[in-house]
């Protein structure tokens, strides 16, 4: 298995995610343009993709879904309250309804070689879920858009060899910002985004000896720092309850604008 952020950040999510023989999209919130140049750069082709796997409707994740759409008729793979949401977001010009596909939280379905699991999560969208996607012995898994995490999230999440996890902000950066004073909250709250710190935890809940690697994703751009992030989550692990430390395994920060190093397991 393999997988690549073609972006991660607040202002735009595309990652792919696949086996030699079938590949994947989670969102497609940048310009059909840009996933399309983003792919090339790994030798593959936005044709090629057997589907995209969406994880909410918010615009950072579906900002291109209209052009992959209309241009290369690919599947789409949402819940129920996705789908109505966007088919309602009038900026994506006309999607034909017959392309979506309607998962729900907790069952798995296939794709190709590929088995994926939706798995709920706590975000201020309608129907939000991460995605696991697995193949024998093999796991990886796609969570970003959270506010909080639960014991159940950890569980679901058990035995990954790659995450690709939220590390949105850091609080101080955050709370001393410009925004105003409800976005900050809404940010801060329990459907809102993980802190550098908080991902730090989770990703301590989740290591285990055969983990492979870990990317931090959808960075705000504002109130972050890809440094930063690197090394509040490391330190996070070095310090917390794991028998692990920061440098016992691969952290990357995906870019915000440009494909990220592709991690085969």
């Amino acid at each position: 298995m393999e997988l690549c952020s073609i972006a991660s950040g607040s202002n735009g999510n595309c990652i792919c995610v696949g086996s030699d023989t079938c590949h994947i999209l989670i969102d497609a919130g940048i310009s059909g343009k840009k996933i399309e140049e983003g792919l090339n750069s790994l030798d593959l082709k936005t044709a090629e993709m057997q589907g995209v796997l969406i994880t909410h409707e918010h615009m950072d994740h579906i900002a291109g879904l209209g052009v992959l759409a209309r241009r290369y008729g690919l599947p789409m793979y949402a819940t129920t309250g996705t789908i109505d949401a966007i088919l309602h977001t009038k900026a994506l010009g006309m999607i034909d309804e017959n392309l979506f596909h309607t998962i729900r939280a907790g069952e798995e379905f296939v794709i190709g070689d590929l088995s994926v699991e939706a798995i709920p999560i706590s975000h201020d969208a309608a129907e939000p879920v991460a995605y696991k996607i697995k193949q024998p012995n093999k796991a990886v898994a796609v969570i970003t858009d959270l506010g909080t995490y639960d014991d159940a999230l950890v569980e679901k999440l058990k035995g990954l060899d790659v995450l690709l996890l939220e590390a949105n902000h850091d609080v101080n950066m955050l709370q001393v910002g410009s925004y105003p004073y409800r976005i900050k909250q809404r940010i801060l709250g329990d459907r809102g985004h993980l802190s550098n710190e908080v991902s730090g935890q989770l990703l301590g809940e989740l290591l285990h000896d055969a983990f492979k690697a870990v990317f931090l994703g959808h960075l705000s751009k504002d109130n972050n720092y890809p440094e930063l992030a690197y090394e509040t989550v490391r330190l996070e692990v070095t310090m917390g309850k794991n028998p692990y430390k920061g440098d016992d395994f691969p952290i990357y920060v995906a870019g915000r604008d440009r494909p990220s190093q592709m991690v085969r397991f």
